[in-house]
């Protein structure tokens, strides 16, 4: 159990003032949803150390995701100024530097946080369209239930091309 940082220094305060253990906490305390295992191991870290905060460096060491590679893939994922269009997909991306493609994904999103987008044409309406358009979805109601349909332009009508 993940305990928020107010609880961890209540749970510290308690400890250290009173003695409450694991079992004391979960009667005091029924509405956190602790458990007892989550507790004693909080403890136990309290009682070694003397503070509940995570040692730094403690954890699984990046091995992909370092400096290093994130700059490598900003650099090949965006396109330069001076040359416009250079950019490179990210199967590309990962072929080159040997970073496996969803860990590209992942420096994209997360560390860069830059969004794909795949450009598509569109076929833009002409005014005479969407009165035809508007038209031909009025004649599908009855004239009573007219008169409470009103047009906007939020929605694109697929037109077939002419």
């Amino acid at each position: 159990m993940v305990f928020s940082e107010e609880d961890n220094i209540l749970i510290k305060n308690l400890y250290e003032t009173k003695g409450y253990g694991a079992r004391k906490l979960l009667k005091e305390f029924p509405q956190k949803n602790g458990t007892k295992g989550g507790l004693d191991s909080l403890i136990t870290k309290l009682r070694n150390t003397g503070d509940i905060v995570r040692k730094q460096g403690s954890g699984r060491p990046r091995s992909t995701r370092t400096d290093e590679a994130v700059a490598e893939v900003a650099d090949l994922v965006l396109s330069q100024e001076d040359k416009p269009q250079t950019h490179i997909s990210t199967r590309k991306i990962s072929c080159e530097t040997g970073i496996s493609r969803t860990t590209v994904m992942r420096i994209i999103h997360d560390d860069l946080q830059l969004r794909c987008l795949k450009k598509r044409h569109a076929q833009e309406l002409t005014a005479a369209n969407k009165v035809t358009r508007s038209k031909h979805r009025s004649r599908r109601y009855s004239k009573s239930a007219v008169d409470f349909i009103w047009f906007t332009d939020e929605k694109v009508f697929a037109i077939a091309a002419p």
